[in-house]
Parts: structure tokens; C-alpha cells; sequence
């Protein structure tokens, strides 16, 4: 009753710190995307494994390769070993402490007389330690590192789903270079055949020098381009060697695996017409924002909980004898039991600074999460506008192409009747190439935009 004064100062002491209130996540969406509206409405389904639509097994073998060996990934599984390791370091301030302390001494006393006397004594100890959770601190303490854990988490989820974007990207490129190149290659040979067939006609004197030189200059313009591309292909190779997080003698080594090419690769199935904006939810980027603000209500909750008394029980159960022999036997047992009350009164203002940093974490936490939700928000109509423009584009090329290959059959034949000059031919011949090309890369950018797009969901889309 003495100390009931003091505990209810230390009560009244607590009561007069307000802890700062809870933001809410509030994200203004719009129910659907109206951005693919216009596309198909039949239902489609895709695993969060996506780049399985392409049915490429090349495609499949390197996705696996580099999520089992790229360094970024591996980085962020150690990072969520620490972290899962310190919320098992934090749960443990919840429970009792216990442990074994033996002590043995002897002593020898020599009184004035000149008798010596000698004692022994032994002492075997279980001890505990106890802080009850009464205000939940060490609850909360739990909850914010387990918000730890699960951000770590999605932030992996995060560098792998960045991962497999980059790696689909890297091989719709090198597909590009290869199909490039082969269209270079015949076209080298196309264009051999007319530096041939232009040196006959002017050793004949049905054709002048000009179209033979022009023939020629036109023929090496196209090594050249083999050339290039070539380079641009090695460059490709390595880069996406290196996200396979391949060792570097293998980096010089070994090849890259190619597949069925960049018009064989399938089509994923169509967009749905009406695609739910909540399909933002499953976004790794903003799993680990939300749980990042979790985590900074669970430490404001955690300071809160600091400034009521702390209640500790400590507790010994032993045995102490001055015989070994006699330690676990006779009367010999000893016992302890204690509580012990708590409170802070004057620590210079560290627990309302603690609150204050707590609070000012959960405001960066909720800006955070809102910049969150606007960049994801930003990528997905920013994908699906740029997947609509690449089939719109590629369907544009395509006829591009079916146009220029009659019109460079309509140049030969005026040439070769003496209506037109060699010129025409090879602008005619130029053009289609370029158009070529044209369709090369329109096919890879329709490829990379499903690929942003399943990456700017989440992986995909259901319905």
C-alpha cells in the first residue's frame, strides 16, 4: 500500500503521452482499365509463370537458369534469411529466460588460536527471468519484424519478376538480331548475285558502268550491316549471360540457347476488354509498401507500449550443500520467487522522441506506398497503350512489306524492258529492305510490350 502513491504517479506519468493515429492505405482507382477497351473480350488466364505463352523452350530453360543462379536473386534470399532470423530473436523477448548456474568454492579459515578450519560449498541453480507483456510492446515488436519479413519477401518477389522481364526482353532482342541477320544474309547473297549479273551486262554492252559500281556499292553497304549486326549480336549474348548469372569462363565458353525464332514464338492470349485495376494488388512492389507501413504502425505501437510500467518476475529453483555427495539429496533444496515494478520518470524526452520518429516512419511509409500505387498505376496504362501501338504497328509493317515487295518486282521488270534505270531497282530494292527490318522490329516490340505488360500486373492477368 506505501507504493500504491508511486504507481499511480507513474500511471498518471504514462497517461499524459498520446500516441499518433494510424493512417488508412486510401488508393483512388478507377474500376477497370479503359485503356484496353478495345481489345478482345474473350477470357484468358496466365500463370504467374507467363513467359510459358511463347511456348519457346529455349525461352523456358534460360528463365530457369537465371532465377536459380542470378546474383540479385540470391542476394535478396540471404537478405530475407537475416531478416527471418531476427524475428526469431525478436519473438524470443516474448517468453521466460531460463538457465543452469552451478558454483562450487572452498574455503579455509584460521582462527587465533592457530586452528584451521575449512569449508566447502556447492551450489546447483535453475533460474528464470520473466517480463510480462502487459502493454503488448514485445507483441508489437513482433508484428513490425514480421512486417520485416514479409517486405523482404516481396521485395525478392520484386528483383524476380524485374529479373524475368529482363531476361524475356534480352532474348526477344537477340531473336531480333538473328532474324536481322538472316535477312541480311540472303539479301548479301541477293545482292551478289546481282553484282554478277550486272558485270555480265556491262562486259556485254547492254548496261553501263554506273549500274555495275552501283551495284557493287550497294552490295558492300549490305557486308557492312552483317558486320554490325554481328557485333550487336555478341554484346546481346553477354548481357543476357550475365543475367543468367553464368560463371565467366562459361560467359566466353558457352553459347546461348536459341529457339524456334522470332515469328515462330506464340502469341499469348488476347486481353480481356475490362481488365479489374485491383489486379494492382498483386504487384510485389506494392505488397512490400503496404507491409512497410504495417511494420512502422507496429513500432509506433511498440514506443506507445513503452511508457507504462514493465512488471518482471524473476524465479531460482536449486539445491546448495557443503557436500557434493550430499547436493541432490537431504534438505538441501532452495527456492527464490520475486516480482519487480518499473517505471521510467525522466529520460530527457527519448520516449515522446521515439513516438515522434515512429510517427514521422509511418508518414514516409504511406507516402511511399501512394508514390507506390501512381508508378504502378503509370506502367500499366503506359504498357497497355504501347501494346495496342505495337500490333497496330505491326499489322501497318506487315503490309508495308506485301506493298514494297511488288513494287521492287515492278522496278525489275521496267529495268530489265530499259523503261527505268538501275536506280529505281535498287530504291526499290533498298526500300524493301529497310521495310523488312521494319517488320523484324515491330515483332520484337509486340513481344516486349505483352512482356512489360505481364510484368506491370503482376504477372499476368485472370478472368
Amino acid at each position: 500500500m506505501r507504493n500504491s502513491p508511486l504507481l499511480l504517479c507513474a500511471l498518471l506519468l504514462s497517461g499524459c503521452v498520446t500516441l499518433p493515429p494510424m493512417k488508412q492505405l486510401k488508393t483512388d482507382l478507377p474500376d477497370t482499365w479503359q485503356e484496353n477497351a478495345s481489345l478482345a473480350t474473350a477470357p484468358a488466364t496466365v500463370a504467374a509463370d507467363w513467359w510459358k505463352a511463347y511456348q519457346d523452350p529455349a525461352l523456358n530453360a534460360l528463365m530457369d537458369e537465371a532465377q536459380k543462379q542470378n546474383r540479385d536473386l540470391k542476394l535478396a534470399a540471404a537478405r530475407i534469411d537475416e531478416v527471418r532470423a531476427n524475428l526469431t530473436l525478436t519473438n524470443a523477448d516474448r517468453y521466460p529466460e531460463v538457465g543452469l548456474v552451478g558454483n562450487a568454492g572452498r574455503s579455509r579459515i584460521q582462527t587465533p588460536s592457530g586452528s584451521q578450519q575449512t569449508n566447502s560449498n556447492f551450489k546447483l541453480d535453475l533460474q528464470a527471468a520473466w517480463e510480462i507483456d502487459l502493454w503488448g510492446r514485445y507483441r508489437e515488436a513482433s508484428a513490425a519484424a514480421r512486417a520485416d519479413l514479409l517486405a523482404t519477401e516481396y521485395a525478392r518477389s520484386g528483383i524476380q519478376s524485374s529479373l524475368t522481364n529482363a531476361v524475356a526482353q534480352s532474348y526477344f532482342t537477340l531473336a531480333a538480331l538473328d532474324a536481322s541477320i538472316k535477312l541480311i544474309q540472303d539479301t548479301l547473297e541477293n545482292r551478289r548475285e546481282a553484282v554478277t549479273l550486272q558485270r555480265l551486262r556491262f562486259e556485254a554492252g547492254v548496261t553501263n558502268e554506273l549500274a555495275l559500281r552501283q551495284a557493287e556499292a550497294e552490295h558492300a553497304s549490305v557486308k557492312i550491316s552483317l558486320a554490325q549486326f554481328g557485333q550487336q549480336v555478341r554484346q546481346q549474348e553477354l548481357l543476357l549471360a550475365v543475367l543468367l548469372g553464368r560463371e565467366p569462363r562459361a560467359v566466353l565458353q558457352d553459347t546461348i540457347a536459341r529457339g524456334a525464332g522470332l515469328f515462330n514464338l506464340a502469341e499469348p492470349p488476347a486481353i480481356p476488354a475490362g481488365l479489374p485495376s485491383d489486379l494492382l494488388q498483386r504487384r510485389p512492389d506494392l505488397r512490400q509498401a503496404e507491409q512497410l507501413l504495417l511494420g512502422s504502425q507496429a513500432r509506433i505501437r511498440e514506443a506507445g507500449a513503452a511508457i507504462y510500467p514493465a512488471l518482471s518476475l524473476t524465479a531460482n529453483l536449486g539445491t546448495e550443500s557443503t557436500a557434493l555427495s550430499n547436493l541432490f539429496s537431504g534438505p538441501a533444496g532452495i527456492w527464490g520467487l520475486a516480482a519487480g515494478l518499473s517505471q521510467t520518470l525522466f529520460n530527457a524526452g527519448r520516449t515522446e522522441a521515439a513516438l515522434k520518429v515512429s510517427s514521422a516512419q509511418q508518414d514516409q511509409a504511406l507516402i511511399a506506398y501512394e508514390q507506390t500505387v501512381q508508378i504502378a498505376f503509370k506502367e500499366v496504362l503506359h504498357a497497355l497503350v504501347t501494346h495496342r501501338q505495337a500490333r497496330e504497328t505491326g499489322n501497318a509493317e506487315a503490309e508495308r512489306v506485301m506493298a514494297l515487295k511488288r513494287a521492287a518486282e515492278i522496278a525489275d521488270l521496267r529495268f530489265k524492258n530499259g523503261v527505268s534505270n538501275y536506280l529505281e531497282v535498287l530504291d526499290a530494292r533498298r526500300n524493301l529492305f529497310q521495310a523488312e527490318q521494319g517488320g523484324i522490329e515491330a515483332r520484337r516490340a509486340q513481344l516486349a510490350a505483352t512482356a512489360d505488360l505481364f510484368k506491370a500486373l503482376g504477372g499476368g492477368w485472370e478472368n
